[in-house]
């Protein structure tokens, strides 16, 4: 099969064997594979990526020899190995959690030499987290249940209250996936920070309440408007006085060094901050306003498969208009110069690559 494949860190184009489905797995044709800021990440910086993954019990390989990336996909059956059900017809699409596991071990779909992602033209996956694509989605569409799956999870994981003020810091593919997830919950105000305007643009279409261009306006200045006390001593006076109070949760979606420390510094006493973007630095926060403020501070990452199952049936049931994040397509062959360009936000948000083309 043709396949975009990584050579001492950069993406080339080659042919190689087709994956043979083992027992339990599923032969797929890719359609449509997003590209992940993930891939991004272990492209810009292999060391930092690779490290980060074995210290967290993720893939022990090194991305820059011997890897087809791509795990955002949308496929369709072409054969089943032994000890199947079979219970898809083959032609089905299908998407699912990029999690790989059979007789040849497991791994993440993209990131493991024996499970090759979808920035080739076939793949192999689990059976068990084989899931059909309701009729008349996309494949393109389909193809980001992944990411927006990843944003379901950061949700979930917030345990927010109806009346919580919500904030995303940074609009890329995954802030905006938290946008829409959280307005899928039925959660607002939401409040969408970034300084590229389209992106700003994007996070209105899929319903942020507020728009904030940190060049303009800090993202920490509205608290008061929304309802928000932003002392400790405010907070612990009003809760004393039996007065109603407003939380309010931070998603950083951007994953820079420095940023984390930002977010604590600014953020609201009580406040909870999700840590959806990846950051492969050491970063260092003052653990004195941590305390002092009570701030709860969770990571995020992936989804589960009941997660992925939930965020398709938001998506072809029309609560998430995960469509409104494509930007471009393109085929390997413009594959590595499209990676590059991924570099200005002004120009892209989520790049869908089409195998076949």
């Amino acid at each position: 099969m043709r396949a975009a494949i990584t050579r001492d860190g950069a993406l080339v184009v080659e042919e190689v064997p087709d994956p043979v489905p083992q027992t339990g797995q599923v032969l797929v044709r890719t359609l449509a594979c997003g590209i992940c800021g993930s891939d991004l990440h272990a492209l810009g910086d292999p060391d930092a990526f690779t490290g980060i993954m074995r210290r967290t019990g993720g893939t022990p390989h090194d991305i820059r020899n011997g890897i087809v990336l791509g795990h955002e996909y949308a496929a369709e059956i072409v054969d089943y190995g032994p000890g199947t059900v079979r219970a898809l017809p083959i032609g089905t699409m299908v998407c699912g959690p990029p999690i790989g596991f059979g007789p040849q071990g497991s791994g993440i779909i993209g990131y493991t030499p024996a499970f090759p992602g979808g920035f080739g033209e076939y793949m192999i996956i689990p059976e068990g987290f084989t899931m059909a694509v309701p009729g008349g989605l996309a494949p393109e569409v389909a193809a980001l249940t992944e990411p927006f799956s990843v944003a379901t999870r950061a949700v979930r994981r917030a345990q927010m209250s109806p009346t919580d003020v919500a904030v995303v810091l940074g609009l890329g593919p995954i802030g905006l996936a938290v946008v829409a997830a959280l307005k899928a919950k039925g959660h607002g105000p939401v409040v969408a920070v970034d300084f590229s305007p389209k992106r700003r643009a994007l996070a209105e279409r899929l319903g942020a309440d507020v728009l904030i261009d940190p060049a303009v306006e800090s993202p920490y200045g509205r608290w008061s408007s929304l309802g928000v006390i932003t002392g400790t001593m405010d907070r612990m006076a009003a809760e004393y006085r039996g007065l109603k109070v407003t939380d309010s949760v931070i998603f950083e979606c951007v994953g820079t060094p420095g940023m984390l420390d930002r977010v604590v510094e600014g953020a609201p006493a009580s406040s909870k901050i999700m840590l959806v973007g990846v950051c492969l630095q050491p970063d260092s926060i003052d653990p004195g306003v941590v305390a002092h403020k009570e701030l709860d501070i969770r990571g995020s990452f992936g989804g589960s498969p009941s997660e992925y199952r939930q965020t398709l049936r938001d998506i072809a049931d029309g609560r998430i208009d995960a469509g409104v994040v494509i930007t471009g397509t393109t085929g390997l062959d413009g594959l590595k110069q499209m990676v590059e360009r991924l570099g200005k936000p002004d120009e892209h948000a989520k790049v869908i690559v089409d195998p076949r083309s």
